[in-house]
């Protein structure tokens, strides 16, 4: 009889191992569910967090408490000494490393999101400055020479890269154009939006009255922790131009002084509400009427298809991946316009609540088609000579 095949050596890399943030969500997520696929996965983090993925091996590596450009650099270093050491038939890289089979891109490169970016620091000379900083700091040098080094001269030239939104991929070739578009997939986050579906009247009722809101009021929701670059203050601006009962309801961030002294100044503080971290987003999205993203910059926001899991009309600016799922009479196009922000606000409200969101069959999305990638570079190496 003859002996069953060692299980593939899988090493997936990534500065932290933890469930908690969006892409260290999904790299646990993924080595769990190579690891459940009968393969032995390594993850090379520089430090591991909470509960470990099941079945997989921490490989930590450590990195020196430096700045970003050190950290950067000796992560990248320290992932490439440890596979020129310890073989494996598939390497997927998650962050800023040299030599992988498979490169997931999850955001769009340095020069991209600083350009996108810095409108949302306003014209003042805290942007001037911004822009000063940007321009001499040696992280953001040593991210470009990173990036140069994983898509202009990558150690492995047949990586796939594999963009997270079309919109990550447009920015990635923008900003490389050596790169053969044929090589570029894209793999959509898929979060669980099980947890996500419209609330029962009732429900819905009892969470207004538990903040004070009637049922006149036309509560407009958003989420994040990065208030400038979400465009909390372009949220702001377009309220006074909506009646007295339009709300402005704020999920995430910290330290929010400074959009609240904005809110007083427009007259409205008292119809905008930073409620902090939230625990139970599906009820605050259940309390809402609309969902509002104004962003200047985002890969492929999960708040968006939260929200839409939700039953909520769901407005983003077109700077965000996951825009293609909203609808398009909803989609802004400058982050910074409040006045036509106001606009898609109303036009939001006056729409008849959506039915729960359903991924299209023509996107694809979450982990399967990593899994498949996996088989598929094993396959074609067993079968090389």
């Amino acid at each position: 009889m003859p002996k069953a095949a060692p299980p593939s050596r899988i090493a997936l890399s990534m500065p932290r191992l933890s469930r908690y943030g969006g892409a260290e969500g999904f790299g646990w997520r993924l080595a769990e569910a190579l690891a459940a696929c009968g393969h032995a996965v390594d993850f090379l983090c520089a430090r591991a967090e909470g509960r470990l993925p099941q079945g997989v091996t921490p490989v930590v590596l450590g990195r020196p408490p430096l700045g970003r450009a050190v950290k950067n650099l000796w992560f990248a270093w320290a992932v490439e000494r440890h596979l020129s050491r310890s073989p494996y038939d598939v390497v997927i890289g998650l962050s800023r490393t040299w030599s992988q089979d498979i490169l997931r891109v999850g955001g769009g490169p340095q020069d991209i999101f600083n350009r996108l970016t810095l409108p949302a620091h306003g014209q003042s000379l805290a942007r001037t400055l911004k822009a000063l900083r940007r321009a001499l700091s040696p992280s953001g040098a040593v991210i470009r020479w990173m990036e140069a080094r994983q898509f202009d001269t990558p150690s492995n030239p047949a990586q796939r890269v594999v963009c997270v939104s079309d919109l990550v991929r447009g920015w990635l070739l923008e900003a490389h154009p050596a790169l053969d578009p044929a090589s570029v997939e894209v793999v959509y986050n898929r979060p669980d939006l099980s947890r996500f579906a419209p609330p029962d009247a009732e429900l819905r009722e009892r969470l207004r009255a538990a903040q004070g809101w009637a049922d006149a009021d036309v509560v407009v929701c958003t989420a994040g922790t990065n208030f400038a670059l979400k465009g909390v203050g372009t949220l702001i601006r377009a309220l006074p131009l909506l009646p007295r009962n339009y709300r402005l309801a704020v999920a995430g961030g910290r330290h929010p002084d400074a959009w609240v002294a904005l809110a007083k100044r427009l007259g409205v503080g008292e119809r905008v509400h930073f409620a902090g971290k939230v625990d139970d987003m599906p009820a605050f999205y259940a309390a809402a009427d609309v969902f509002a993203l104004p962003t200047y910059y985002d890969a492929c926001s999960n708040a968006v298809l939260e929200a839409l899991a939700c039953g909520l009309p769901a407005i983003s600016s077109a700077r965000n991946g996951s825009a293609v799922f909203a609808d398009p009479r909803l989609v802004l196009q400058d982050p910074g316009d409040h006045q036509a922000l106001a606009r898609l606000i109303r036009l939001a409200a006056e729409q008849s609540p959506a039915q729960p969101f359903q991924w299209p069959d023509d996107r694809p999305c979450g982990l399967l088609p990593y899994i498949q990638m996996v088989d598929e570079i094993i396959r074609t190496k067993r079968e090389q000579p």
